[in-house]
């Protein structure tokens, strides 16, 4: 019977696993385990000569539950397995003796995973955060010769099978769980704010699609936390398959406000607000309550524009998207961390609308 790795992952860090191995669907065949069959037997002893039916019942087949583990974010420990099982009920034995019921196999899944029945195409279960769900029901055991002893029946010679476990092929799709998704075109500076804001690590560098899989972090304050995801950048027809983004847009479905980073000085020639639009398009066309979620703006990279620019190109933007400057959009820079602790508590009274407002925040870096 195939095994899983049985190590549990450090629930402190989110986003314990580095790009290359993210994976976020797989498609396994899964199997309960069959019910023991009943036992025909009769009972000998000595000085008892015509002992009665004594065959026990058969065990019931083991079921397979998901079982939600905060901490992980990928389903990579699942990719090399094509078939997994849970163990079969033993059959039963003489003298009432009842079989072993078999073991349950603990499906080890990130919150947020959707677990589907693939040939049917049904939704069987969607995963929570250290949440438990049977998939698939163990076969119940059959029964043994001693349950069908009775007046007119008093040497009964059958016994039931046991029944068998359900089973299917599985696809499994993680659609990760956070407060706050980041989007924005490639290189709009999102690695580098969630490095800023959280405990994360990232690969950041001066070229497009660095980002190649979502990044999560949590920024901690006090004993509050909000949990970021960092989703790779968009580009114009990602919604149809184009990049990098498009494979990972099902991630930021179930965010709950969306931080939109706008490069404040695009390297392309391009202008914040013609990217703005850009990346609204992908959402939109990709599922219109995407399209819907709140939304903060965020103009990023203000430690590349001179101070007496800064307040202008906030101005800029606002005229051209028709957005309220006090409401809608935010100036920060990450790498100079400039008016992150606005942006945090922004996003907690966005977050969370009837709550306090945040206390002191600091930074990773100056927590060090």
């Amino acid at each position: 019977m195939a095994r899983l790795r049985s190590e549990r992952p450090n629930a402190d860090v989110l986003a314990s696993y580095p790009p290359l191995v993210f994976v976020d669907r797989v498609i396994i065949q899964l199997k309960a385990g069959d019910g023991g069959k009943g036992c025909v037997s009769f009972r000998r002893e000595k000085y008892v000569p015509k002992g009665g039916p004594d065959g026990g019942d058969g065990g019931d087949g083991g079921s397979v539950i998901a079982q939600g583990e905060e901490g992980m974010s990928t389903l990579y420990d699942l990719k090399f397995h094509e078939a997994l099982r849970a163990e079969n009920g033993e059959p039963g034995m003489g003298s009432q003796c009842h079989g072993r019921n078999g073991k349950d196999l603990i499906l080890r899944v990130p919150p947020g995973t959707q677990i589907y029945d693939d040939e049917r195409d049904v939704l069987v279960a969607d995963v929570g955060p250290n949440e438990r769900v049977v998939i698939a029901k163990g076969g119940r055991g059959g029964f043994g010769n001693e349950h069908f002893k009775g007046p007119t029946n008093q040497a009964p010679r059958e016994a039931q099978p046991g029944e068998p476990g359900h089973g299917f092929r599985a696809r499994l799709e993680l659609k990760l769980i956070a407060d706050v998704g980041i989007v924005g075109k490639p290189n709009a500076g999102k690695s580098t704010l969630l490095a800023a804001l959280t405990r994360a690590t990232p690969k950041i560098a001066d070229y497009p699609f660095t980002t190649l899989s979502p990044q999560l972090g949590i920024a901690e304050v006090g004993s509050r936390r909000l949990v970021l995801a960092d989703i790779p950048g968009l580009i114009e027809g990602a919604a149809d398959g184009a990049g990098l983004g498009h494979e990972f847009l099902r991630h930021i479905e179930r965010t709950r406000v969306l931080v939109h980073l706008l490069d404040a000085s695009p390297s392309d020639g391009t202008t914040p607000a013609e990217n703005y639009r850009v990346v609204r398009e992908e959402l939109k066309r990709y599922s219109t309550e995407l399209g819907n979620k709140p939304e903060l703006v965020v103009l990023s990279k203000l430690d590349l524009l001179e101070e007496k620019d800064r307040e202008r190109a906030v101005k800029k933007l606002c005229k051209e998207l028709d957005l309220d400057a006090r409401k809608d959009v935010l100036a920060i820079s990450a790498a100079a961390k400039l008016n992150l602790k606005p942006l945090l508590e922004r996003l907690w009274m966005m977050v969370h609308p009837t709550a306090d407002a945040l206390p002191g925040w600091k930074s990773p870096a100056e927590k060090q």
